[in-house]
């Protein structure tokens, strides 16, 4: 996970949730529960719903702007 993604997830989630629930629609709330330190279960979380590779989430996570 990179730090730039860390930084903005602490600093902006419900942005960025809002924006990972337009990309991927099938996901909960329950799924985006974001608790410090636990970056990679969400990644997990979101391959599962989605079926997308761990390298396209974090492509999409480290793309979104604010």
């Amino acid at each position: 996970m990179s730090k730039a993604w860390e930084d903005k997830a602490k600093g902006n989630w419900n942005i960025a949730k809002g924006k990972i629930k337009q990309k991927w629609g099938e996901l909960t709330d329950d799924d985006l529960d974001y608790a410090e330190g636990k970056e990679d279960e969400l990644i997990g979380r979101i391959q599962k719903r989605t079926g997308e590779t761990k390298e396209n989430v974090n492509k999409f996570l480290n793309d979104i702007s604010y």
